[in-house]
């Protein structure tokens, strides 16, 4: 697959990025670079090897969800701007 400017634009409209139009011919050489890379690996032979899921074999250690009071409800809104006995406020974002 070769890389062009039709290509180029359909990437950074999906992805909704503006790209100047100085900068094509360089993200065009370095994709084509990028693309090259991965045909080399298709070439490689990778029957018998496990697919790799996490970079280290350790299992995470969960432990229990407890839910404890860490801190009070008036140390926890003491630095607060604005609240009230139980709740920060906060400024409306959404408009209707």
């Amino acid at each position: 697959m070769i890389i062009d400017k039709q290509t180029i634009d359909k990437v950074a409209d999906l992805a909704r990025i503006e790209i100047e139009d100085k900068e094509v011919d360089t993200l065009i050489a370095d994709m084509n670079k990028i693309l090259t890379f991965m045909e080399k690996l298709n070439e490689l032979d990778t029957t018998g090897i496990a697919p790799l899921i996490y970079m280290n074999p350790e299992k995470n250690v969960w432990r229990e969800d407890v839910v404890q009071q860490e801190i009070s409800v008036a140390d926890g809104l003491k630095n607060a701007a604005k609240h009230n006995e139980s709740f920060f406020f906060v400024p409306k974002i959404i408009e209707k």
